[in-house]
């Protein structure tokens, strides 16, 4: 798709010698698109390494299921936290600018995890990782709501977010061969080493780009920063929108669903299905596939029909009914997978519409705000659900009472959307 207007109407920047390629502005999810893939390596790397038998004894936390699930909330409370409280920096300085600086602290601290020997440290660090990786999709909402028309933000927003479900389904393969092949410390130098190409891609295609606001009042220089006092105003009115806190609400629900999969699916192949660990990383990536294929269906029948609420709605209808089929089926592993596909297919549809219907009901000059609040509530409620299925594990020896929470959560986030059905 080529298509160049006015800043003001479509692509919202300029780069240094004059307006910019439509066809090339599309490169720029497509590096964000990076950026979340390796994001989702730092995140999903403790899970496949919760389900090692060596990497539980050198650290002492064989059995101890609670524990293993706090490396994961520990991780989440922080970047909610970080999402939440530092999302703004994205709206006061360069997107750019944040983008360069949490690949290098990541970098930094997943090689610093490969040393440690103790459960402390290593939580510590994951809590340090959380707050590195926090703004991330706040800043990265905000590029693209700057750069992109509403007619192909939903689009767009898939072409970056496609970076969880890709993530997660290499992963999880590429982390268990890491940890076969060399041992579990690898696991943590290898997504460092990683970091390299993405940091040359994200330079390559930013580099000339000027991502500053689009809002005439607040039309600055890439290095210039928007006054505290007029943030401040904007803020105040976008806290006092009752829609915004409604897709701040459906936000946590959609990411309890995704941080119970992404937490627990291996230790759910292995430990419940007895599923042995090499077949559990071609298991554990079918459904992230699926979530892939739903999230490009997603953003393409939204974009036509522009109905934002409705298609996050139904999506969230679907992932739960999905989940109800897993917990019904008995015997067979594939079609328990299958059943699992479908469900995380559902929530792939919902995932780029959410980010969507965040840009439809925020004003501009707010939105790493509005994103970073978004994100974070998101985050930091759904950090509880790592340890909470750990401990549900616990008393009833099984994930079963997991699975059905994940079904009641994306039951209820159905529901919150339906009051703004007609209105976006």
């Amino acid at each position: 798709m080529s298509h160049t207007a006015a800043p003001s109407q479509a692509t919202g920047v300029l780069n240094e010698v004059g307006p910019m390629p439509g066809t090339r502005r599309w490169l720029v999810p497509l590096a964000l698109l990076a950026c979340v893939i390796l994001s989702f390596f730092d995140k999903i790397s403790i899970a496949v390494l919760i389900s090692s038998p060596t990497f539980q004894a050198d650290l002492g936390l064989t059995g101890e299921s609670t524990k293993l699930g706090l490396l994961m909330t520990g991780f989440l409370l922080s970047y909610g936290a970080s999402s939440m409280f530092l999302g703004f920096l994205g709206d006061i300085f360069s997107p750019r600018s944040c983008l360069y600086g949490m690949l290098a602290v990541t970098a930094a601290i997943m090689a610093i995890m490969g040393f440690v020997d103790d459960f402390g440290w290593l939580l510590g660090l994951r809590i340090l990782l959380g707050i590195a990786e926090g703004p991330m999709f706040a800043v990265a909402y905000t590029i693209v709501k700057r750069l992109f028309p509403p007619r192909e933000q939903a689009r767009a927003t898939m072409l970056w977010l496609l970076g969880t479900p890709i993530g997660a389904t290499l992963g999880f393969p590429f982390t268990i061969w890491v940890v076969d092949q060399f041992g579990w410390r690898a696991s943590f130098f290898a997504i460092a080493l990683l970091t390299i190409p993405v940091a040359l891609i994200v330079y390559l295609v930013f580099r000339k780009l000027d991502v500053s606001t689009r809002s005439p009042a607040l039309q600055h220089s890439e290095h210039s920063h928007v006054p505290l006092s007029t943030h401040r105003v904007a803020t105040t009115k976008l806290l006092k929108r009752w829609s915004f806190w409604s897709i701040c609400l459906f936000n946590i629900a959609f990411l309890a669903y995704l941080w119970g999969l992404n937490s627990w699916l291996p230790t759910y192949l292995v430990q419940d299905k007895g599923i042995d660990l090499d077949q559990a990383g071609i298991f554990s990536s079918l459904p992230f596939l699926a979530m892939l294929v739903g999230e490009v269906l997603g953003a393409i029948v939204s974009d036509r029909f522009d109905r934002r609420a409705l298609m996050c709605s139904i999506s969230m209808l679907g992932a739960g009914l999905g989940l109800a089929l897993v917990l019904s089926i008995e015997g067979s592993n594939w079609a328990m997978i299958a059943a699992m596909s479908f469900s995380a297919a559902m929530w792939g549809v919902g995932a780029p519409n959410v980010f969507a219907l965040l840009a439809k009901a925020t004003p501009s000059d707010v939105s790493a705000t509005a994103g970073g609040i978004f994100n974070g509530m998101g985050n930091f409620s759904g950090a509880l659900v790592p340890v909470l299925i750990g401990s549900l594990i616990v008393m009833t020896g099984n994930m079963t009472a997991g699975l059905m929470f994940m079904m009641a959560m994306a039951f209820v986030g159905a529901g919150v959307l339906l009051p703004l059905v007609k209105r976006y």
